[in-house]
């Protein structure tokens, strides 16, 4: 184990590479929201796209195990829908709840993505 709050295995060196490669280019709304998450501003802290198992959120609270996921359109198309409940399956098996917004919801509704988060932060 790298870092002590390394939460991956056997693929974390490939993974971690892709969260660097990320966390240099995010989407508009994770440009946005991260504004509001990072240096504690909701009384915890967040990472940015950091692994965890086999995925890497856009963003996690590891002290409150909250994953916050912002969907691009392409989330609606195929089988993403169906790859997206697994994944949080997956992640809640292992103590994670997963909250997932939209881009538009992060872009023109920020407000009620903030009250949402902050409301389960203290839960």
């Amino acid at each position: 184990m790298r870092h002590k709050y390394q939460t991956s295995s056997v693929n974390y060196t490939l993974l971690e590479t892709y969260a660097v490669e990320n966390r240099k280019n995010p989407t508009e709304a994770e440009r946005v929201l991260w504004t509001y998450l990072k240096g504690g501003q909701l009384g915890v802290h967040f990472r940015r796209q950091h692994v965890i198992l086999d995925y890497i959120p856009d963003f996690v609270c590891l002290s409150k195990q909250l994953i916050i996921e912002i969907d691009g359109g392409y989330h609606l198309e195929g089988e993403q829908p169906e790859k997206d409940a697994q994944r949080a399956e997956e992640l809640s098996k292992s103590g994670f709840k997963v909250l997932r917004f939209t881009n538009e919801e992060v872009l023109c509704n920020l407000d009620f993505v903030l009250e949402a988060i902050s409301k389960e932060i203290k839960q």
